[in-house]
């Protein structure tokens, strides 16, 4: 098991040698989580790393990663486990076949662990990180059975009984903002807002992510991209969109922008037909003006 990490100057080292550039803020809350054992409620726009959070916490502490992808109609028994049906119909006509008493269908042989069950249960290398993912995509019940669940750290089977965590799981949830997530919910868990990053931060994820990418290149794709933000778009593009517009101008050959490469790639960076529209022609040209103003 890798040591825990001690301080928040020590959080903020120890996610950038998972390329996680981390803000003083954030590693503050990340720290306050880990040392009081709270769950930990990351909101913010898509794309601006908060399921990243979970992943570089999991690699610098070596602990095993389990993410709950939530979805609308999720309940507790899809999240927690289900029964294997098939391999039950298949014991219960092999013991028919053979005349031997069934065997007892409840239980571990025939339980599939989902991953709140499997977070409660001991990991190699410690607690594992259970991250719950887009928890706005869900419904007030499922909300109502989270809180029970991460209040006591368990999770009941009706047919086998409750199962506890020996120790508690590092829980990490995040939300997009599509609807308000209930008060009781994020009372439980230390609360941080992740923005879009400044100019300067963005630099460095940027030479994190990217690192072939020349200095003269990442500022003219940071600077467009931050220019971009401010423009009246139905989705602004994250810091994922900047790593991989980066990426694909550097697939391009590409050593600055034009108008014409910003056409060619806008797919990497705006998911929205409409607001790739928007940019085609005289707009692209006039934010790159801008840019290229700015930057001198």
């Amino acid at each position: 098991m890798k040591s825990p990490m001690t301080s928040i100057d020590d959080v903020q080292l120890r996610l950038a040698g998972q390329d996680y550039v981390c803000g003083r803020a954030l590693a503050t809350v990340i720290y306050l989580a880990l040392t009081l054992n709270r769950p930990l409620f990351l909101e913010g726009e898509a794309g601006t790393g908060k399921t990243e959070v979970a992943k570089a916490i999991a690699a610098t502490l070596g602990r095993r990663l389990i993410r709950l992808q939530c979805y609308e109609g999720l309940d507790a028994s899809s999240a927690v486990y289900e029964w294997n049906f098939a391999a039950q119909m298949v014991a219960i006509r092999r013991a028919e076949a053979t005349g031997e008493t069934p065997p007892d269908l409840f239980s571990d042989d025939f339980l599939i662990a989902r991953p709140l069950l499997e977070a409660m249960k001991p990991q190699p290398g410690g607690p594992p990180v259970l991250l719950i993912d887009e928890v706005d995509r869900t419904d007030a019940p499922f909300e109502a059975f989270l809180l029970e669940a991460l209040s006591d750290f368990q999770v009941t089977i009706p047919e086998t009984g409750t199962v506890r965590a020996p120790e508690p799981p590092i829980v990490i949830l995040t939300s997009n903002r599509t609807r308000e997530v209930h008060d009781a919910l994020k009372r439980r868990c230390l609360y941080h807002w992740v923005d879009y990053p400044t100019h300067d931060r963005e630099m460095e994820i940027l030479a994190a992510r990217a690192p072939e990418a020349s200095a003269a290149l990442s500022r003219e794709v940071v600077a467009f991209v931050q220019k971009l933000r401010t423009e009246d778009l139905f989705k602004k593009p994250g810091v994922a969109e900047t790593i991989d517009w980066a990426k694909c101008l550097l697939a391009l050959d590409m050593i600055d922008l034009s108008p014409e490469v910003i056409a060619d790639t806008l797919g990497a960076l705006l998911k929205y037909q409409d607001d790739i529209q928007k940019l085609h022609g005289s707009e692209a040209r006039r934010i790159l003006d801008e840019v290229r103003a700015e930057v001198g």
